[in-house]
């Protein structure tokens, strides 16, 4: 009968253990959160067969002492003093030799540290077993699992090694994916991040297109990436901003390349004359058509048909060109013969064509449908440093063609960089040509500059909002508009000569100084130094204020 009780308490116990382990396995594989998964394994180990506490203690490779990982039995004051050095104390021992260690009373080991209290748990009652065994790899130990229980005799220890064995084997596996699962992921973050560096880095270029700034390098990394295919572009930016010239650099590096690249000016033509430009017609189709003639996306074909402000095109007109695009054929205006023809549209406007779908004037179903890939050319103000290169190549070109050898001082580049630019890079090149005509040296200084002396007609245009050709992202809100500039406030005059007539220092009717750089500073201190506030003072916008700080050289940090 006692051989009998005691097969069955086996039989039992090794059902346990196997039901501990399948148990155990599942929770391993169920989630690469190895933290959660040991924790709940642990509690596994706890649960059925009746462990008081329980440890796993990694050492990571780039640190030099074990370090507890996940507990159950534990407050948060003895987890934090679960440190140990390799060979310190039974862990550090199991550890170091690789082999499991089992001690029956841990009230009578010298090497037993009791750094979590186990020991003090238990004063004056049965003895506390304890039992360790280290958490191997294919190749070596990478920490410690280990248990304490109340004694029993030796086969229990036998059981318990047995069992907490396999258990490390299972964290060991478990472990190991972690680190490599972790390595891959650090990997492919670091790999992803040299990539997005070199393309950060990547110098894209244009033909016939000047800009090294990263709004520009942006535009030209957009030119490349569009070009290959056959979607449609809508250019966006204001007026100069050099649209035409990014279409063509589009064209030029297409596949369509050798093929024409035919452009229009939608808005120098009535919508009579745009629709035969466009379509051309049949001979009679209206009085002077003596004859058959093709019109502009017929010329195109197999290429590039550029339209310039497209946004001025009549309603009528822009549901005559939404047919078009739909089904990639025409009419000419007198003919009853649909003609198809391959060609691919890219479009450009400077105004608001969110703001014009709102207001009615422009048809949504033609927006979406030229709104493909839409490129946003940044005016020449955002981009200052792009000036410099600009007013040389413009200047080198007047150089060649009148065969001159002018050239431009740091003050005059200084003017410059300090002008508004409403006209955009085709102003620049007006203001280029006309100093490098008017001067009679080879030497531009910022006294040949009209601006010097007030003499700039632009300066009206330093604050007319160019609110049509902004993006809504940039606008904040369609149709947003933005304040005028105050009454002798205009920041396109030259640092060298003051806005005002007015003795500097003087103060208008208002109170505010007349000259334009005591206005600035008047703003400024009367706002503390914050530009958002004193901007509003003079009606004027925060980038508007940014700009006039810059210009003349105004130090914030000193209000």
């Amino acid at each position: 009968m006692i051989a009998t009780a005691g097969n069955r308490a086996s039989e039992s116990r090794a059902s346990l253990e196997l039901v501990t382990v399948y148990e155990i396995s599942k929770i391993l594989t169920s989630s690469l959160d190895v933290s959660r998964t040991l924790r709940e394994s642990l509690n596994v180990l706890q649960s059925l067969l009746g462990f008081r506490r329980s440890m796993v203690l990694l050492k990571e490779e780039d640190e030099d002492e074990l370090e507890l990982f996940v507990s159950v039995g534990l407050n948060a004051a003895e987890a934090q003093l679960a440190r140990y050095q390799p060979g310190e104390g039974v862990i550090g021992r199991v550890f170091s030799l690789g082999t499991p260690n089992v001690i029956p009373d841990i009230a009578s080991e010298p090497l037993f540290l009791n750094r979590t209290g186990s020991l003090d748990e238990n004063a004056g009652g049965p003895p506390t077993a304890f039992v360790a065994v280290p958490i191997r790899t294919a190749t070596h130990v990478i920490g410690v699992l280990t248990i304490d229980r109340k004694g029993e005799d030796s086969g229990g220890y036998a059981r318990d090694l047995r069992l907490l064995s396999m258990v490390a084997n299972l964290i060991g596996q478990a472990v190991t994916l972690r680190r490599i699962v972790t390595e891959d992921r650090e990997r492919l973050i670091l790999q992803t991040e040299h990539e997005r560096d070199a393309r950060n880095k990547t110098v894209f270029t244009l033909d016939n297109v000047v800009g090294a700034s990263e709004r520009m390098q942006q535009v030209f990394a957009e030119a490349h990436m569009v070009a290959p295919s056959r979607s449609t572009v809508l250019l966006r930016g204001e007026s100069g901003t050099g649209k035409e010239v990014i279409a063509r650099a589009v064209h030029e590096l297409s596949p369509r390349a050798n093929k024409p690249f035919v452009k229009v000016n939608c808005a120098a033509l009535s919508e009579t004359l745009l629709e035969s430009e466009l379509f051309g017609h049949e001979k009679g189709a209206f009085t002077g058509a003596a004859g058959v003639r093709k019109g502009r996306f017929e010329m195109a074909d197999g290429g590039t048909l550029f339209m310039d402000e497209i946004g001025d095109i009549s309603p009528a007109f822009q549901t005559k060109l939404l047919r078009v695009l739909q089904e990639r054929e025409f009419e000419r205006v007198g003919g009853n013969k649909p003609i198809k023809v391959d060609v691919r549209l890219i479009c450009a406007t400077n105004r608001n064509l969110e703001k014009m779908v709102s207001a009615g004037t422009f048809r949504s179903d033609l927006y979406f449908r030229i709104n493909v890939i839409s490129i946003f050319l940044p005016p020449l103000r955002e981009r200052p440093n792009d000036i410099p290169a600009l007013a040389s190549h413009f200047l080198q070109r007047f150089n060649e063609e009148n065969d001159r050898h002018i050239a431009l001082t740091d003050a005059a580049q200084g003017v410059l960089q300090h002008c508004y630019w409403p006209g955009n890079v085709r102003e620049l090149e007006n203001c280029i040509e006309r100093v490098a005509t008017m001067t009679r040296t080879d030497r531009v200084d910022m006294h040949d500059f009209p601006c010097t002396h007030n003499r700039c007609l632009t300066q009206v245009l330093h604050f007319v909002k160019k609110d049509d050709a902004v993006a809504p992202a940039e606008a904040g809100a369609v149709g947003l508009e933005a304040p005028q500039a105050p009454a002798g406030f205009t920041p396109g005059a030259s640092p060298a000569t003051p806005a005002s007539s007015a003795p500097a220092g003087s103060a208008a009717a208002d109170g505010k100084p007349e000259g334009e750089r005591e206005r600035l500073i008047w703003a400024m201190e009367q706002a503390r130094g914050v530009r958002a506030k004193a901007a509003r003072l003079l009606n004027i916008t925060g980038r508007q204020m940014g700009y006039a700080l810059k210009k003349y050289d105004i130090q914030v940090r000193r209000f």
